[in-house]
């Protein structure tokens, strides 16, 4: 199951441990990546956030996933389940 995430921060605070969650996200994103779960990820130019797109096998996976983010209680979601066109 393909969902596309779009995630941008609320607006707070640029804190220590808000900057060090920002600097995590790349080694997680890595990790996703490398396991498979992870198939591409954006910036969004003009946003502070990005896109993701996750495939998992179930909604729970997903939403662990989310919640391991590393700026999880930073930021502000949007989730889309994606289908292929034919």
């Amino acid at each position: 199951m393909k969902f596309l995430i779009l995630w941008s921060f609320k607006k707070i605070a640029l804190t220590p441990d808000l900057v060090r969650a920002v600097l995590d996200m790349r080694a997680y994103a890595k990790r996703l990546k490398d396991d498979g779960k992870l198939e591409v990820h954006y910036h969004i130019v003009g946003r502070h956030g990005g896109a993701w797109i996750l495939n998992v096998e179930s909604n729970e996976e997903l939403e662990n996933l989310i919640a391991g983010m590393p700026v999880y209680n930073y930021a502000e979601y949007e989730i889309y389940p994606l289908t292929e066109m034919r």
